[in-house]
């Protein structure tokens, strides 16, 4: 139940930080007169919703589409979710291990460049794995009861349109900025978590427990959307876009930045942090306790075979 709670408050969240991401598309847009605390921004709609901020955006959605348009394409979220998460954490320690016998010794600092490369592959390797299920979960996302038509009736539906309509190809549609974006992620995620945790148990702050494990996954999830939002914003832009309307990552960068300068690229960060931050407390928390457990029984299973 406490699981089901957790997942359905991040996925919200991640609903409001795409529908903030998407405000403002195509069209230009003159330096709002808001203050740097609460934004207020546009959404693309014939009946110009706003939203002012997280909540806002989420009580705007709930009362303009429903409740239930809050966890619009949540089948295509727990798809990726599940092949995504499994090739990123699964293979990250046999990863880093291979750095670390290969090239630690040859690269300056080795230990935490070893972990960023290691970190760097896995998610690179796990979207692009994972790729089709983001770009039906954006697409199911951003469609909108004030917006016309669905053209999506479901994730599957979905998969097969856009295979209709784009081909193959359709499904990996922004494939770049999402390898760039979850490579920066993960290496963040993975490496400030290694990291944190280290420091506060060899300075004697915690012990490696759960507390220390919640300290040490906020900041990871803090850091990892500082240096990701901005190319998150890029991937939600482009892979929600029509065919023809970016020539690529870098064109749909570059329009976003003469639409609405540099914050442009920091939409939705309050509800980003809220995803990540708790997503990555449940997600480390959780890891540390499966790992203590599988720890536990090889442990177990050790010493029955030297009874024996």
């Amino acid at each position: 139940m406490q699981i089901s709670l957790t997942v359905a408050a991040i996925y919200v969240a991640c609903c409001s930080c795409l529908a903030l991401q998407l405000q403002g598309e195509g069209s230009k847009v003159a330096k709002p007169k808001t203050s740097p605390i609460t934004k207020t921004i546009v959404r693309k709609s014939p009946k110009e919703v706003r939203y002012n901020g997280m909540v806002g955006t989420i009580s705007t959605i709930a009362r303009q589409e429903g409740p239930r348009a809050l966890y619009n394409g949540l089948n295509a979220g727990l798809q990726r979710q599940m092949s995504f998460a499994s090739v990123r954490i699964g293979l990250y320690d046999s990863v880093k291990q291979y750095y670390q016998s290969g090239v630690a010794h040859t690269l300056p600092g080795g230990g935490v460049i070893t972990r960023i490369l290691a970190g760097m592959t896995t998610g690179a390797m796990a979207i692009m794995v994972a790729q089709p299920t983001d770009v039906v979960k954006v697409r199911l996302q951003a469609q909108t009861n004030n917006s016309g038509p669905k053209r999506y009736h479901g994730a599957f539906h979905a998969y097969k349109t856009i295979v209709k309509t784009d081909g193959v190809k359709g499904l990996w549609r922004g494939t770049l900025p999402n390898v760039t974006r979850n490579a920066v992620i993960n290496s963040a995620e993975l490496v400030v978590y290694d990291v944190t945790k280290e420091k506060i148990i060899a300075m004697k702050l915690l012990s490696d427990s759960l507390p220390c494990h919640f300290v040490s996954a906020f900041c990871a999830g803090f850091i990892a959307t500082c240096v990701a939002s901005p190319v998150d914003v890029v991937k939600t832009r482009f892979m929600n876009s029509s065919k023809g309307q970016y020539t690529g990552a870098i064109d749909c960068a570059v329009k976003m930045y003469k639409e609405g300068g540099a914050k442009s690229f920091y939409k939705g960060f309050t509800p980003s942090f809220m995803r990540l931050g708790s997503w990555n407390v449940f997600m480390f928390i959780f890891y540390e306790q499966l790992k203590k457990q599988v720890m536990l029984h090889r442990q177990q299973q050790q010493q029955q075979v030297q009874v024996m």
